[in-house]
């Protein structure tokens, strides 16, 4: 059974991962990027967790700034199990113009948040990324989710 990816392993007292310059002393505290929705989904599964949906993640990001808390976003896109579909009562525009938005609705999922490379304009609780569910994104992470 696979037990840690395959350029990871463990010293006696800690976990390293291949890089180009050798075997390097993970920092498990660093984020995880660069992943596809699967492999994100996959985690979550076997920590007994699974990841938000759309707007789940909005709501605590919102109430958390309300409060005041500490919300952390905005250094990774961050995979959520919402499909890329349109929001309630959307109607696509007649002819081409709804096709074209249309293909963009397929086989995608929703990434919430931003990213070191964001601009300031798209940097906000309410944008709403997607990519491909297969694809895996640079600048895509992930935070777990569990039933209260």
């Amino acid at each position: 059974s696979v037990t840690h990816p395959y350029y990871w392993k463990k010293t006696a007292d800690h976990w390293q991962q291949w890089t180009l310059d050798g075997w390097q002393t993970l920092d498990l505290d660093e984020l995880v990027m660069h992943l596809t929705f699967f492999e994100a989904d996959a985690f979550a599964t076997f920590r007994g967790k699974r990841l938000p949906t759309e707007g789940e993640w909005e709501l605590a990001a919102r109430v958390a700034a309300l409060r005041e808390m500490d919300f952390q976003w905005g250094r990774v896109w961050e995979w959520t199990e919402s499909a890329y579909r349109p929001y309630p009562g959307f109607c696509p525009a007649a002819g081409a113009v709804g096709e074209y938005n249309g293909k963009f609705m397929m086989d995608q999922m929703v990434l919430r948040g931003a990213c070191d490379l964001t601009p300031v304009q798209h940097s906000r609780i309410t944008y709403r990324n997607f990519y491909p569910a297969a694809s895996a994104w640079q600048m895509s992470g992930f935070r777990l989710a569990e039933d209260a």
